[in-house]
């Protein structure tokens, strides 16, 4: 699976166009990522037939939440819920920089059916192994998007390895920070992970404003298909 960063409804037709599988919609990338606005999930969602899964990120801050951001995020998360989108993703950090258990639990009853992701505020926790395991829990939880920790998944495949041997295959490791066309092949072969997810690995100029470049999904197609770690 090769999950594509869309920030508006431009890249999202590119992305389906260029043979992406699955969209992460989401504004403000400098960022790391916030909700993007009812309208765009709507249009998105109207233009294009791959999966498309919202983020949820009230605000840049930090991923600890108080009150009023966690009626923010429910609302979010029910606006993406009746527009149709096919999951979301989420992520709560305590004080401490672990999981807040409590608020996920909010946040995963809310979400009902939805497809959920657990977003890299994982990258932040004082240990990405140990918060699989706590993330193992909560069956509603598909997949984590994950660095391994601070800087590039180039950085960390050592213990992205041991993520994945972690999830055991009940929580999906997918790989997302810093990869491009150099180096996604030896990444996946150093991790034995099935899905990818790329921001501005596939954008003109590797850069965060830069376009969905189609050159760059190709290689990075051809490259996905080489590590022989492919999914239907």
């Amino acid at each position: 699976m090769i999950e594509v960063i869309a920030t508006c409804v431009d890249d999202a037709i590119a992305i389906e166009k260029y043979g992406g599988q699955r969209i992460e919609l989401s504004s403000a990338l400098s960022e790391m990522g916030i909700t993007p606005s009812f309208a765009l999930i709507k249009n998105v969602l109207d233009k294009v037939k791959i999966p498309v899964h919202v983020l949820i990120r009230p605000h840049s801050k930090s991923f600890i939440y108080s009150d009023n951001d966690m009626q923010v995020i429910k609302e979010d998360i029910d606006m993406a819920k009746k527009l149709g989108a096919n999951g979301i993703v989420i992520g709560t950090l305590d004080e401490y920089n672990h999981i807040d258990e409590e608020k996920l639990k909010e946040l995963l009853t809310f979400a009902g059916d939805m497809d959920v992701t657990f977003h890299r505020a994982i990258d932040i926790t004082e240990s990405c192994v140990e918060s699989v395991r706590t993330l193992l829990k909560y069956p509603q939880i598909k997949r984590i998007v994950t660095a391994g920790g601070k800087g590039k998944v180039i950085d960390n495949l050592d213990v992205i390895r041991k993520m994945v041997e972690v999830a055991n295959n009940k929580i999906t490791i997918m790989l997302g920070g810093g990869l491009n066309k150099e180096n996604l092949k030896l990444a996946i072969e150093k991790t034995g992970t099935s899905e990818v997810h790329f921001g501005s690995g596939v954008r003109e100029n590797y850069h965060y404003t830069g376009n969905i470049s189609q050159k760059l999904m190709q290689e990075v197609i051809e490259e996905w298909h080489k590590s022989k770690i492919c999914v239907s």
